[in-house]
C-alpha cells in the first residue's frame, strides 16, 4: 500500500477499486494461497449448495403434489407422508451443515485477508504461514461480531414484519395503502443496506482493533459517517456482481442452459473462479475502505504500533488498542 493514510481520505469509488487491485496484484502469491486454502472452498460450498438445494426441494415439491392427489388414509398416502418427512429432515440438516461450513470459512477468510492487508499497510513482512497462525485466534472475535449482527438483523426483520402486519390491518390495499407499502419497502431496503455496510466494516474493526460485537458495530457506524455514499455504492456494486454470478450458475449449471456444446461443468468452473476472485476482491476492498474512513476522520494509525500488534505475542493475537490510534479528530 503505497499511499500515506492522510491521502487515502480522498479516494473515491474508482480509487478504492484501483488501490485494492494494486494490493492483490503486488502480493498475488500470498493472496493466491489464501484463495486456494480458504476462499475457494467457501465458493465451492456456496455454489454446490445451490445445486443440491434445487435437487432436494424439487423432490419435495414433486412428492407434495403426489400426496395432494392421493386419497388420505391409504398406504400410498402414508408412504408419501413418511418420504416427505424424511426429505424435509434431510433438507433442513443439509441447510444447517451448509450454513455452518459457510460461516466458518467466511470468518477464516475475512481474518486472513484483513490481517494480510493490514500487514502490507504496516510494511511488515507477511507470509502465508504467519497468516494461518493468526487466523484461528482472530475468527473467534469475528464470531462474536457476527452473532451481534445476526441479532440486529433478526430484530430488524421482526420489526419489519410487525410494521407490515399493522399496515395490512389498517390500510391494506385500500386507498393509498399500496403507495404506503412501497414507501415502507424502500425504507426497509435502505435500512437493510445500512446494516449490511455496518456489518462489513465491523468485521475489519474486529480484526484490527480491540472491539468486537456491539462495540465493533458502534465503531463501524461512526467510521462510515461522511463516507456513507461511497460505502453503499461499493456494497451495491458487489452485491450486483455476486448476483450475476449466482444467476449465471443457476441458468447454466442448475437448469442446464448452455451456449453451443459447452458442458455445464465448464460453466461451473468458470462461476467458481469468478466467485472466488470477487470474494477476495470484496474482502480487500472492505479493508481499504476501513483505512479510507480512518483517514477521513483523521484517526491515523501508527504503522509501527499496528505492526507490533499484528505480531503473534506469546502465541496470542494482539488487536490494535485505542491508544495506538489518534481517536480525536484533528482540527485545522
Amino acid at each position: 500500500m503505497d499511499r500515506e493514510q492522510e491521502e487515502m481520505q480522498f479516494l473515491g469509488f474508482s480509487g478504492v477499486y484501483r488501490e485494492s487491485y494494486k494490493i492483490i496484484f503486488a502480493w498475488r502469491k500470498i493472496f493466491s494461497k489464501i484463495t486456494l486454502t480458504l476462499i475457494l472452498p467457501l465458493s465451492f460450498i456456496f455454489l454446490i449448495h445451490i445445486e443440491v438445494s434445487n435437487i432436494l426441494f424439487r423432490n419435495i415439491v414433486k412428492n407434495t403434489q403426489q400426496m395432494m392427489e392421493t386419497p388420505q388414509d391409504t398406504p400410498q398416502y402414508h408412504s408419501l407422508s413418511n418420504i416427505l418427512s424424511s426429505e424435509w429432515t434431510t433438507f433442513m440438516l443439509f441447510k444447517l451443515i451448509y450454513f455452518t461450513f459457510l460461516l466458518v470459512f467466511s470468518l477464516l477468510s475475512t481474518s486472513a485477508v484483513v490481517y494480510t492487508v493490514a500487514s502490507i499497510y504496516a510494511a511488515r513482512e507477511v507470509t502465508f504461514s504467519k497468516v494461518m497462525t493468526v487466523v484461528p485466534k482472530v475468527w473467534k472475535r469475528l464470531m462474536v461480531t457476527f452473532l451481534c449482527t445476526f441479532a440486529a438483523f433478526f430484530v430488524y426483520n421482526v420489526m419489519a414484519v410487525l410494521v407490515v402486519i399493522i399496515w395490512a390491518l389498517t390500510t391494506g390495499g385500500r386507498g393509498g395503502g399500496v403507495g404506503l407499502f412501497v414507501v415502507l419497502a424502500v425504507f426497509y431496503f435502505a435500512g437493510f443496506v445500512y446494516l449490511s455496510v455496518v456489518w462489513n466494516l465491523a468485521s475489519v474493526v474486529t480484526v484490527l482493533e480491540d472491539s468486537c460485537g456491539i462495540g465493533a458495530m458502534v465503531k463501524s457506524n461512526e467510521l462510515i459517517r461522511g463516507k456513507m455514499g461511497l460505502s453503499v455504492l461499493i456494497f451495491l456494486k458487489l452485491v450486483v456482481s455476486f448476483g450475476l454470478i449466482q444467476f449465471l450458475f443457476k441458468k447454466t449449471v442448475v437448469h442446464g442452459w448452455s451456449l453451443g456444446s459447452v458442458d455445464r461443468t465448464v460453466y461451473g468452473i468458470v462461476c467458481l473462479v469468478l466467485f472466488s476472485q470477487l470474494y477476495l476482491f470484496q474482502l480487500v476492498i472492505q479493508t481499504v475502505l476501513y483505512f479510507v474512513c480512518k483517514s477521513y476522520h483523521h484517526q491515523n494509525i501508527d504503522k509501527s504500533a499496528l505492526s507490533d500488534h499484528l505480531e503473534v505475542y506469546h502465541g496470542e493475537y494482539e488487536p490494535l488498542k485505542a491508544k495506538d490510534v489518534q481517536m480525536e479528530e484533528s482540527h485545522v
